[in-house]
């Protein structure tokens, strides 16, 4: 059984950094996708950055991160990481993994496709 779970919300200020951490069980990453998405309330959900090894580790990060976030893996400890930098209150939301079989990183994110979802973890930052 393929299961997903995040840690490493909170709160921090505006300014501030933030490294979520998903446990990855039940399948290898090979030729997974892997992406961090988020949702605020109100607002629908979101690819935030996805990996995909279905080839060669190709990543995909969305336009509006202007360079603030970082996914990466531990292939071997089934982890995923998304380092947040220089966080904003425009990034307040609740941040879910999710794990889909055979994708590409950008049409995971874009197109907010998931075959596995963690059960999210949130994040506020204030001003």
């Amino acid at each position: 059984e393929v299961q997903l779970v995040e840690s490493g919300g909170g709160l921090v200020q505006a300014g501030g950094s933030l490294r979520l951490s998903c446990t990855a069980s039940g399948f290898t990453f090979d030729r997974w996708g892997l992406g961090w998405f988020r949702q605020s309330p109100g607002k629908g959900r979101e690819g935030v950055s996805c990996i995909s090894y279905l080839d060669d580790g190709s990543i995909y990060y969305a336009d509006s991160l202007e360079g603030r976030f970082t996914i990466s893996t531990d292939n071997t400890e089934k982890k995923i990481f998304l380092q947040m930098n220089n966080l904003t209150p425009e990034d307040t939301a609740t941040y879910y993994c999710a794990a889909t079989h055979l994708a590409n990183a950008q049409p995971m994110c874009v197109y907010v496709v998931g075959d596995h979802w963690g059960q999210g973890t949130p994040v506020t930052v204030s001003s």
